[in-house]
């Protein structure tokens, strides 16, 4: 094979050959722009270098890797290189309607359909077609494979496009859909994985069940397995795991083991799990319901198993394996998992927002939490959730350099939290003497004065500090001079400001001033 980079510089040296292959093949060096600006999840670099007559681009990206995407929001992987991707390109023209193919069929059935659509192209715009591939793969170095081959090939790369290949609409965020449709494992399968191979490992030599309990990711990752595949052999390692996780604090993994375990319905397990409940409150929420009497361990056991847990991972709710996912460090899986997540919610996913909001946030997707967090604001119809929303969503925008849409949504914040203005009553005329009628008027809302003085309101005050000192370090100088006008006025309002909140105000303040240059 040649040099990654070796295809792409003989087509632009070569004018006759970049003709052909955009005249015959559809890759246009002359299209290399797409129609709006995108970007990989990952955050990795993407070239364009070509495009087609329907608006679709292809793109290089870190490593060589060929990503095409289709003016209609879908995109896959075509090639792990240029060479790869040029040589399915040739060898299989009109690829875009093969991709979803069934590479069992009988081989003469799929050349009867490649054969279809290569006649196809000979009558309508590419009668040299055959003159032509030949003229390319030769000047290229690019070789002559069997149509099914680069079939196969093609299916690869497409199914290897998520997690670290997902293509994003760089302003709103939202994810290109597949190109394909060809069958992928579900996301549970995948992050079940290692922990299903662990608790084989175990079973087959009990000497490895330290080291994996000890390991707080592969411990829950082999709970898990654990829980899906049971077998009465298990209680000793059930408890070892139990214990380990005990350690941790009051965990849903926690839970889960306590459950198994319980499930056996022996003894000595309800004493010990009885002893941890009383040792600490949150232990004591945790296993809520926990009987008196070792008989009841079972039913108590097997009612929180089928409202909680069960035995099928098709059941369990994605944001279990997108936050086993994170732990594990397979980033980019879970990245894109809660993506698509997202795009997909509407008006009834408030709480779902609140809780990719926060996954993203642990991700360090500052970006995505922030649209989760804007969409859950935006479905708030309670004045001090949607304020409270609004803060958290102040909070990630500084963080992701944001600090004018910060201080923004800290305005909106406060306007939401206050309320609208108490209502007056109007001014009788002079010469119309004022009635007592004895009616009790309602007396002014205190909404204001109570948010103000509790702890929402030395966060807000926290957040106009701390956004005008990153206002001021961005040299968003009105930015920052408002935001610490309102951080001010909310302070010195406080009735007991914290020490924290006063060193907050001097640095915002001192970031306002840049230092003096020092002396030559």
């Amino acid at each position: 094979m040649t040099h990654p980079d070796h295809a792409l510089a003989v087509l632009r040296r070569n004018a006759d050959l970049a003709g052909l292959a955009a005249g015959t093949f559809d890759f246009d060096l002359e299209r290399a722009e797409h129609g709006e600006e995108v970007r990989l999840a990952s955050g990795a670099p993407l070239t364009a270098v070509a495009g087609d007559d329907t608006g679709g681009t292809y793109f290089v990206c870190a490593g060589g890797a060929v990503l095409y995407a289709s003016s209609e929001g879908e995109a896959g992987l075509i090639g792990a290189g240029l060479d790869e991707a040029l040589e399915i390109l040739f060898g299989l023209p009109g690829w875009r309607d093969h991709i979803d193919l069934d590479l069992t069929a009988g081989g003469d059935e799929l050349e009867a359909v490649f054969d279809r659509t290569e006649d196809g192209i000979r009558d309508s715009y590419g009668p040299g077609l055959d003159a032509d591939r030949a003229t390319l793969l030769s000047g290229l170095g690019l070789r002559r494979l069997p149509r099914r081959e680069l079939l196969r090939r093609l299916q690869e790369s497409l199914l290897r496009t998520e997690p670290e290949f997902l293509l994003l609409n760089a302003y709103e965020g939202c994810a290109y859909e597949p190109l394909d449709r060809l069958p992928r494992p579900p996301l549970w399968r995948t992050v079940l994985a290692p922990g299903r191979a662990d608790l084989a490992r175990i079973r087959a030599d009990h000497g490895h069940r330290d080291a994996i309990a000890g390991d707080p990711v592969r411990r829950a990752t082999v709970l898990r397995a654990a829980q899906y595949d049971r077998q009465p052999g298990d209680l000793r390692l059930l408890r070892t795991l139990l214990r380990d996780e005990a350690r941790r604090g009051p965990t849903e993994e926690l839970r889960l083991a306590a459950v198994l375990v319980a499930l056996h319905g022996e003894p000595e397990d309800h004493t010990w799990l009885r002893s941890l409940r009383e040792s600490d409150p949150d232990f004591h929420f945790l296993l809520g319901g926990f009987p008196d009497s070792a008989p009841a361990l079972t039913r108590w056991a097997a009612e929180f198993d089928e409202s909680d847990y069960g035995q099928d991972p098709g059941e369990e709710h994605e944001l279990t394996w997108t936050a086993l996912a994170r732990r594990q460090g397979r980033t980019e899986l879970a990245r894109a998992a809660l993506i698509h997540m997202l795009d997909g919610t509407g008006p009834r996913d408030e709480a779902l927002l609140g809780c990719l909001a926060r996954e993203f946030e642990a991700l360090a997707d500052l970006g995505q939490a922030i649209r989760a967090r804007r969409l859950h604001a935006s479905l708030q119809d309670d004045a001090d959730r949607r304020g409270t929303a609004l803060v958290a969503l102040a909070s990630l925008q500084r963080r992701h350099g944001e600090a004018e849409a910060a201080r923004q949504s800290l305005e909106r914040a406060v306007t939401v939290l206050d309320g609208p203005p108490p209502p007056t009553s109007p001014t009788p005329p002079a010469d119309q003497p004022e009635l007592d009628l004895g009616l009790a008027l309602p007396e002014p809302s205190c909404q204001t004065l109570a948010w103000r003085e509790l702890g929402l309101g030395a966060r807000v005050t926290e957040e106009y500090l701390l956004t005008a000192r990153a206002a001021a370090q961005l040299g968003l100088h009105e930015t920052a001079r408002s935001a610490l006008r309102s951080g001010r006025a909310m302070l010195a309002a406080l009735p007991h400001p914290t020490e924290n909140l006063r060193r907050a105000a001097e640095a915002a303040e001192a970031a306002q001033t840049p230092a003096a240059p020092r002396p030559a």
